[in-house]
């Protein structure tokens, strides 16, 4: 069953499978059986899928909760299952990876004029998925450094 391995191969979303179920030109009642199936049979586990997006997505790619929160709400994943796989996250390992991120933003654009410097490095890790608040702390905790 080539649905089985796509599930074994990688973990999926519901959603990813039941589009690749759909692309062989499966009927809408056969999908939903083939799903139940391979949720019956742990080829498909929704909360193991948020788990292991969520630790992929921050440790390799340093997204932020924000980021990687929106990313599963557009897989469809419950918020039940997204709560889930954010305690995949540790709050130290987080502030330490937007501590890192800054730094290097921040040195990366050491010719800017300070405020430029500021605002851009926050646009950065705003687009990253970092919380503002969050990030103008440790950007304040970077200034009181360079000083």
């Amino acid at each position: 069953m080539k649905l089985k391995h796509y599930c074994a191969y990688q973990e999926r979303c519901h959603q990813e499978v039941k589009e690749k179920a759909y692309s062989f030109g499966l009927r809408k009642s056969e999908v939903e059986q083939l799903v139940s199936r391979l949720i019956e049979e742990d080829y498909l586990n929704e909360e193991r899928f948020a788990k292991q997006f969520v630790g992929g997505h921050f440790r390799l790619k340093k997204w932020g909760i924000i980021k990687i929160t929106y990313a599963l709400k557009q897989k469809q994943v419950s918020a039940y299952n997204i709560k889930k796989g954010l305690l995949e996250i540790e709050d130290e390992a987080y502030r330490k990876t937007a501590l890192q991120l800054i730094k290097t933003k921040w040195t990366a654009l050491k010719k800017e004029q300070y405020r430029v410097r500021e605002a851009k490095t926050q646009a950065y890790l705003v687009q990253k998925g970092f919380e503002p608040v969050l990030v103008q702390e440790l950007i304040k905790i970077i200034r009181d450094e360079a000083k």
